[in-house]
């Protein structure tokens, strides 16, 4: 929920008998409805003389454009916006208004109706255009047809970056020999075997901190965002790069995000510490997770759609129905913040890793771990370096055979069987060893995949490089 309190928006004091009705025939609009509200209870914090937040909802124009965190109602999508989710808050500590009963259900209806239908400023005027969600889940065609990929992307006018933008996120797809890189602002395709890059996607929202591909491999999710400032996340239709849907409407990045596999809900978290379930097909809220005591890290479905696993900064993991939202297990064994959470193909185990340098393949049915790596990617102490060194597993993920994939701060990629011995260990290019002057300088393995036939390893570092290796 959305801390309207922290920004002193105290927006609608909508006490009293001051009740405002409308004809049901007629539009409900901001002239004829919202503004006498705003007028009488928010226009003392938030009108001509005083605008807290930077919020003035004195007038159409200046309620629409929002404050100084962002809009504050979005046309179409009360669940979204902040004002209405300000108001309607379950917590009296971030209701609006502060330290007053819940308003009144006709007012709290207006308002949501005036948000729904296009936010009018009068009756002459048309609605606001609203976000369309044309999207329709294709999880059914998996197996028909070629595997999807991209044809023909139209060429991008890349943003140039000072320095090399690290890969923050990183997907394969499931079906095709194709994998999903982030840069700043664009999404790349590209071609495993040869590293090239096929097409490239837009991403205007900022950075993308996760990628996946859904489980018919047709359709791509972006997340991600601006620091401080939004979060969201975008579908794209993978063989033609066409946005098939916006989700979400945060105020900081999104950390965790996945789409299910029938890819009818998205499921994202951050800093709010709530992790939200939102429908692909009209953009609906459905579900809003509270469970964290920090940040929400990363989020998965499982394969079979059953579950939704997240995990936040304090090493918290937490099973959910992903249907009802409903809380089914706590995981506890990581002793700090976990960066990564896979399931494997069959729904049976979920693998974790964290900053606490363990790596954990999870028995979901019992809940307990059925193997642990205390020390998966334990670092080498180089010469003339004293003191702790950082012991962190970065990302894991599972292959087509059951295999996982982990890369940690040790500059190492590595590779597990099922029963979690070791496989492979490939330690970075020669070029990315680091520094031994300065340990803050190394070039890490942020994240690290398998391809859908389970030939390639496929790593993207901190320094904006994707590296590559051939499994035997």
């Amino acid at each position: 929920m959305f801390r309207f309190v922290r920004l002193s928006l105290a927006i609608v004091w909508l006490l009293g008998t001051a009740s405002v009705h409308a004809d049901d025939a007629m539009p409900i609009t901001y002239d004829d409805h919202i503004a006498p509200i705003f007028k009488r209870h928010c226009f003392q914090c938030h009108g001509e003389s005083k605008q807290e937040a930077g919020l003035n909802l004195a007038s159409h124009a200046m309620a629409t454009k929002g404050g100084s965190g962002g809009a504050v109602v979005v046309s179409g999508r009360s669940s979204t916006s902040r004002l209405f989710l300000a108001i309607t808050a379950e917590d009296p500590a971030e209701r609006m208004p502060p330290q007053n009963d819940p308003l009144p259900k006709e007012q709290v209806a207006m308002i949501k109706a005036w948000i729904e239908t296009g936010l009018r400023q009068n009756a002459d005027i048309a609605s606001a255009p609203t976000r369309t969600l044309s999207f329709t889940p294709t999880a059914s065609l998996a197996s028909d047809g070629p595997p999807p990929m991209p044809e023909s992307l139209p060429a991008l006018d890349l943003p140039k970056t000072h320095r090399p933008f690290p890969i923050l996120a990183l997907a394969a797809s499931p079906r095709a020999p194709l994998v999903a890189v982030a840069g700043y602002e664009r999404v790349d395709f590209v071609n495993p075997a040869t590293r090239d890059v096929i097409g490239s996607l837009p991403f205007p929202e900022g950075e993308p901190h996760v990628l996946r591909f859904s489980r018919s491999g047709s359709v791509l999710l972006a997340a991600g965002g601006r620091p401080v400032q939004s979060g969201a996340a975008v579908l794209f239709d993978v063989k033609t790069g066409k946005r098939l849907a916006e989700l979400g409407d945060e105020t900081d990045v999104v950390l965790g995000a996945d789409i299910s596999a029938d890819e009818r809900l998205v499921a994202m978290g951050g800093s709010s510490r709530i992790v939200k379930v939102y429908s692909t097909i009209n953009g609906s809220l459905k579900h809003s997770l509270v469970k964290h005591t920090d940040w929400v890290t990363a989020i998965a479905f499982s394969p079979d759609g059953k579950l939704l696993a997240s995990a936040d900064r304090v090493g918290n993991i937490h099973l959910w129905d992903a249907t009802s939202g409903g809380i089914v297990l706590p995981l506890a064994e990581h002793k700090s913040g976990v960066r990564s959470l896979a399931w494997r193909t069959d729904s049976q185990v979920l693998a974790s890793c964290g900053e606490d340098g363990a790596v954990v393949w999870w028995d979901v049915a019992k809940g307990w771990p059925a193997i642990s790596k205390g020390d998966a990617h334990p670092p080498q102490r180089p010469a003339g370096v004293y003191g702790k060194i950082a012991n962190g597993v970065l990302d894991a993920s599972f292959g087509p055979q059951g295999e996982l994939v982990t890369c940690g701060r040790d500059q190492t990629v590595r590779i597990w069987a099922s029963d979690g011995t070791l496989r492979k260990s490939s330690p970075l290019d020669a070029d990315a060893k680091p520094n031994i002057a300065s340990l803050q300088s190394r070039i890490l393995p942020l994240r690290s995949v398998v391809t859908y036939d389970g030939t390639t390893l496929v790593a993207g570092d901190s320094a904006g490089k994707i590296h590559t290796w051939r499994v035997e």
